[in-house]
């Protein structure tokens, strides 16, 4: 395991946004990433089905120490082993893998696990989750997120998929504690070359919405 640092709590929670990247390039998070953390974000994720990824996580934890960064689409114990190798400071999955969350319960990395039923999500949290990752939240939305935390409001959410600045204010307001966002933080247009102040702007106005009141530990 090279380059292991803890992952800051304290970080995330002044801006509790997992951005999500998937198939970039060294070139994309060379411009991206100092605007995104201008902008007031500090966890970022690159998806291990991202050509390169342990690569690029490397890279990123050397280049930008203060920057939270995990491996996401980890699906497997030989994900997570490659991940850790790489320094990823946590852990994100799409689906409930007891193996997964077990091993980083115990060396102490964050696992923000994959899980959509109230029976997975209550799973995923017993056996060590730091969050659930609800996921695939865009086909249920702000409302299945109020109705779990009715019975299990013990239980650190954190919807992915289907957060948009339209609504990310609303998932805050029912007790998620994050969310994860992957095109809606980063839209297409504005990850082009050239297009870098456009999305420092963005950033911040979704920023914006996020109410100041949260608090998650």
């Amino acid at each position: 395991m090279s380059n292991q640092t803890t992952f800051s709590w304290e970080a995330f929670e002044a801006a509790p946004v997992v951005g999500i990247l998937r198939g970039v390039t060294v070139d994309t998070l060379n411009r991206i990433i100092p605007v995104y953390q201008k902008a007031g974000f500090s966890t970022i994720e690159i998806t291990m089905n991202t050509e390169g990824a342990t690569d690029l996580i490397a890279q990123l934890r050397d280049e930008y120490p203060s920057l939270n960064v995990g491996a996401g689409t980890v699906c497997s114990m030989d994900d997570l082993e490659k991940a850790l190798m790489a320094g990823a400071q946590f852990i994100v999955t799409p689906i409930l893998n007891e193996e997964v969350i077990i091993k980083c319960k115990e060396i102490g990395v964050p696992s923000f696990v994959g899980a959509l039923t109230p029976t997975e999500i209550y799973n995923a949290w017993t056996l060590g989750a730091a969050a659930v990752k609800v996921f695939p939240c865009s086909q249920f939305g702000v409302g299945y997120i109020k109705d779990v935390l009715a019975p299990l409001n013990t239980i650190k959410l954190l919807p992915t998929g289907g957060v948009t600045k339209d609504n990310i204010a609303d998932f805050f307001k029912v007790g998620a504690i994050g969310v994860g966002m992957g095109g809606s933080l980063f839209p297409k247009p504005l990850m082009e070359e050239g297009k870098e102040e456009e999305l420092m702007h963005y950033l911040i106005s979704l920023k914006k919405e996020i109410p100041t009141a949260t608090i998650l530990s």
